[in-house]
């Protein structure tokens, strides 16, 4: 049986998905994680759920204890970690609703913690590799989920995580696009990062809501917009998982 991890981001973090369910509180030498872990199971394995911006969405993308979150998850002896985001589209080909199956990111945050290392061993200084931060296996059972789910998916994508909690300027938007950034979200760096120090496998499945504001023939992005799609696409997120973590059960690919 796999242990898996999973992060909900907003609106894509539906505790129902579980067996089985029981809450329990955690907290560890980071803190509280965003919200109680919900523990259960899923086609038969066990599996942990924290809701990236506690259950209410009342916790800006800055304020996401990430130390916190993927340190319970190293505590629950997490075998992997399976994450959902919402995302901005800096593609035309990437529409509303579409998934991708991120493959490389780009930090553009600037006030958060991004290590778990604060001091060094003298004798072994922590320098973590980063080139390919997403897990290639889940991201294949990923994939292969979306396949199966008749789902619109791009199979890999970059994806620069900004501040937030305000949108990009037009500016920005171009400037990103030029960098070779694919999608934009708040929340998968720091926590990619911090999984990779944890030395947990990660993933994640990004829907796309919108499309930022570089596109000069539409508004600009909204709230309501985001939410509009959440509400027409979530389910698509969660049958993606549930096929995922079947095959990882099945696989034993962790």
């Amino acid at each position: 049986m796999a242990v898996i991890g999973i992060i909900g981001g907003s609106g894509l973090d539906n505790p129902d998905i579980l067996q089985n369910a029981s809450d329990r509180t955690h907290k560890n030498r980071w803190g509280q994680p965003s919200s109680p872990v919900k523990s259960g199971t899923i086609a038969g394995q066990e599996v942990h759920i924290i809701g990236r911006h506690g259950r209410e969405h009342i916790i800006p993308p800055t304020y996401v204890n990430n130390r916190a979150n993927i340190q319970a998850f190293k505590d629950l002896g997490c075998d992997c970690i399976l994450a959902t985001t919402a995302v901005g589209s800096l593609r035309q080909e990437i529409d509303r609703g579409h998934l991708v199956i991120m493959d490389q990111f780009i930090d553009f945050t600037r006030h958060r913690a991004i290590t778990f290392h604060e001091s060094f061993d003298p004798h072994a200084p922590a320098h973590t590799p980063m080139a390919e931060p997403f897990d290639s296996r889940l991201r294949n059972a990923l994939i292969e989920a979306c396949g199966e789910k008749t789902v619109t998916a791009h199979a890999q994508g970059t994806v620069i995580t900004i501040e937030g909690p305000r949108f990009s300027t037009r500016a920005e938007s171009n400037m990103f696009r030029m960098w070779g950034a694919d999608i934009i979200n708040m929340s998968t760096a720091p926590e990619v990062i911090l999984a990779n120090e944890a030395d947990i496998p990660y993933a994640a499945v990004a829907m796309s809501t919108d499309y930022d504001c570089w596109k000069t023939d539409e508004a600009p992005v909204t709230w309501d917009d985001i939410l509009n799609i959440f509400n027409n696409n979530a389910e698509n997120v969660t049958s993606v998982l549930i096929s995922a973590i079947e095959k990882i059960g099945e696989s034993d690919i962790i």
